[in-house]
């Protein structure tokens, strides 16, 4: 089954619903310290009349640590900081001591509790994915609230009882191991299925057979990002997997040598068949899908980040698997869509930056591409073909709109979404018309839909009740103008009474801005929180992003990074400018390459902004290539070791770039001992950076989760800690009042 158009995707995905909060840890000390070192002012603060203590931070032991590159001395005086902290005991007491610290300030928080149990009240909601149909059977999580992770179920047919399949609220004491990828077999017999420990991007595979819940003897390990695609009968699956890497370095050592595999149920690991590999470049990814028919097995293969990539497609019912390059050269995206026999089709940016649909002939690889539907105005995100036609999802202005068209490409109607927001899912096979989707936006909790793709039928399948009003609420989109002039969009969420009002208020503004990514309307408890207490959310949809196509990245990345700060700085004094906030009043936050954007803008204009969240950022971009998946990134980034590239990453990097003797706004930094994504060690020296700093005096502190990752697979009870303590934090320092509302209060 094709998992269908996604228009939500990547490291986009986590915003403030998906990512991870913390638990308190215990009280400990830096292991050079007689004491803690004093915060660089000793006198008094205030923010909003409020005195506070002056903050003590642990000491952090400073390295004599300077090279020369390109002609310019780089100081990296806590390059220590990027050991393991599961192997190296310094960073782990360093953790215990910042961890401590953070405690201790956050616990003085006016309305931090109230925050936190109002986010569990906004949580404790039904919330459905998207099912995915196989055989008679309908698959789908459902979580019915606040159980940390979702457990997988079954039906038997589309009415048939809810069943139990796999709890994963069982695998761990803590919540923190969860159930990642999953796909059932063509026939719904069983069932493949994906364990994730404490956020790491590694992975497990278990085999379970779905007529008795049985789990199989058969395990995988060490998978990372790969695709999980069964053969036409159901008797083995095709996975991507890297080496298992050296003792002691599974959570740094880089990602190198994927490699396709074919697993046959019932056979050891050991036995499993290796179908596709390039040892002449072992810095490729492939991942591999079965198309519905099962003739043929579609690779495709990337290097970076960029959707750039090379198709190969093997005939399955031959008896030598030969590979077929069907498109050589990774110079452009191709998306596969589906298949009829030999025909492909193929969503692709060659020739059209913002992406048109063709097809291909896999029997006759070289022909070029036959267009099936040419490139327009608005942005071809994604394409699914189901039963005899193919859904197309675009997006317009940051927004869903989708089409349904018959496999020549001629119009057979809209989809008809139910309002403005964001529709995901989508998937579905040819032959069956059925299929899913997801739709939200900034306050409508995701409702699953069932479409028709032969009568154009749609149905809830399954819808949340709400405990708030969204009527209460109004979103605007706005076009404001960036420092060269270029429009950059924005959405704006906050409460009717101070849109009536015109009231300035404290406002949490959000970026990414990087990897092709859109951000798009989707709900989030822990922002509605912010919203219900008078605060403002806005989203900025900043150069770099996937928000207009191929130009749009290109706008933000590399050599044009700047134009991402540049946007966001930008958004922040428009939303001053126009009202919507004060200047001691603006908030920012951002997640991964996002918390790079905050880092960076926080250093270009501290002036600017009262509070700042950078989360898991990437914060040394003079090493970021060095560890797990960082490789990946030159594509957005550039390569540190070229020469013009390291000028353009040195003049921005977050740690390097730290200015002595200008005040700079409260931080709050976030991150996981085992986010093997971003490496914890660029917030670790990010962070020690900030406070030995002369920098002013708000506070600059640093929140470690334990057990916890990037953002996916993170319990529901960790997001809610997190972000009570991150939004009581920024509230504390733009002035929002927290104050109690009942539970189940419309406010």
């Amino acid at each position: 089954m094709k998992h269908g158009v996604w228009l939500l995707v990547g490291a986009a995905m986590t915003l403030a619903a998906s990512s991870a909060g913390a638990q308190k840890p215990a009280e400990a000390r830096g292991p050079d310290a007689a004491g803690p070192a004093v915060f660089s002012s000793s006198s008094s603060l205030s923010a909003k009349g409020q005195a506070m203590s002056a903050i003590r931070y642990p000491v952090t032991r400073r390295q004599d640590l300077v090279e020369e590159k390109f002609g310019v001395a780089v100081a990296d005086p806590w390059r220590w900081l990027e050991n393991d902290v599961r192997t190296d005991k310094e960073v782990e007491a360093w953790v215990e001591a910042q961890n401590a610290a953070t405690a201790r300030y956050l616990a003085t928080l006016p309305g931090r509790d109230i925050l936190k149990e109002r986010m569990r009240a906004l949580y404790s909601y039904d919330r459905y994915s998207v099912p995915r149909k196989a055989g008679s059977r309908y698959f789908y999580a459902h979580n019915s609230g606040l159980q940390n992770q979702s457990p997988l179920y079954v039906r038997d047919g589309l009415h048939g009882k809810e069943r139990l399949l796999v709890d994963p609220n069982g695998f761990a004491r803590d919540g923190a191991t969860a159930l990642a990828e999953w796909e059932p077999a063509p026939d719904g017999r069983h069932l493949v299925y994906a364990v994730q420990d404490g956020g790491s991007d590694w992975r497990t595979l278990h085999v379970l057979d779905v007529d008795s819940g049985r789990m199989l003897a058969d395990r995988i390990r060490w998978v990372k990002f790969s695709g999980l695609s069964w053969d036409k009968d159901g008797r083995g699956f095709f996975y991507s997997r890297f080496p298992e890497p050296e003792e002691g370095a599974a959570f740094q050592s880089l990602n190198r040598d994927s490699r396709i595999w074919y697993h046959r149920l019932g056979t050891d690991q050991s036995a499993d068949e290796l179908v596709y590999a390039t040892p002449r470049h072992p810095g490729w990814n492939h991942a591999a899908e079965v198309t519905d028919d099962g003739q043929w097995l579609v690779i495709t293969s990337s290097e970076g980040t960029d959707p750039r990539y090379e198709i190969t497609v093997i005939a399955l019912g031959e008896d030598k698997r030969k590979p077929r390059t069907l498109v050589r050269g990774m110079d452009n995206e191709w998306r596969f869509v589906g298949s009829i026999g030999s025909q492909m089709w193929f969503l692709t940016d060659k020739g059209a930056p913002r992406a048109r649909l063709v097809k291909l002939d896999a029997a006759r690889p070289g022909r070029k591409p036959v267009e099936i539907v040419a490139e327009r105005a608005d942005t071809l995100a994604g394409a699914s073909m189901i039963g005899s036609r193919i859904v197309l999802a675009y997006m317009r202005n940051a927004q869903s709109e989708a089409e349904l068209i018959e496999l020549d490409g001629k119009r057979a109607g809209d989809v008809p979404l139910p309002g403005l927001g964001t529709a995901a899912g989508f998937g579905g096979k040819a032959g069956d018309p059925e299929t899913f989707f997801h739709f939200s936006g900034f306050t409508t909790p995701g409702t699953i839909y069932r479409f028709d793709t032969s009568t154009r039928a749609l149905e809830v399948f399954a819808q949340p009740k709400l405990p708030f009003n969204p009527d209460d609420y109004v979103e605007e989109q706005l076009f404001y103008a960036s420092k060269d002039g270029t429009k950059v969009p924005m959405f704006i969420v906050r409460k009717k009474a101070l849109a009536m009002g015109r009231v300035a208020a404290p406002t949490l503004l959000y970026g990414y801005g990087g990897f092709n990514i859109a951000l798009t309307p989707g709900f989030s408890p822990t922002r509605l929180a912010w919203l219900e207490q008078g605060g403002v959310l806005a989203i900025a949809n900043l150069r770099g992003g996937g928000e207009f196509g191929k130009e749009w990245h290109e706008a933000g990345r590399r050599a044009n990074k700047q134009n991402v700060f540049d946007d966001f700085i930008a958004a922040g004094e428009y939303l001053i400018d126009n009202g919507y906030t004060g200047k001691d009043q603006l908030a920012i936050e951002g997640r991964s390459n996002g918390g790079l954007l905050v880092g960076a803008v926080t250093n270009q204009r501290p002036d600017l902004f009262a509070a700042a969240l950078p989360a898991v950022g990437v914060m040394d971009m003079l090493r970021f290539d060095q560890f797990t998946a960082g490789r990946y990134w030159v594509d957005d980034y550039g390569y540190p070791d070229r020469e013009e590239d390291f000028h353009i990453l040195r003049a921005y990097s977050p740690y390097h770039n730290i200015r002595d003797g200008v005040d700079y706004p409260a931080i709050l930094v976030t991150t996981a001992d085992t986010d093997d994504r971003v490496v914890p060690g660029h917030s670790f020296k990010y962070a020690a950076a900030l406070q030995a700093a002369k920098i002013g005096g708000k506070p600059h502190l640093i929140r470690i989760e334990t057990r916890a990752g990037h953002g996916s697979g993170k319990p529901t009870d960790k997001v809610i800690d997190e972000f009570a303590d991150s939004y009581a934090f920024i509230a504390r320092w733009t002035g929002l009042a927290i104050r109690p509302i009942g539970p189940g209060k419309r406010d």
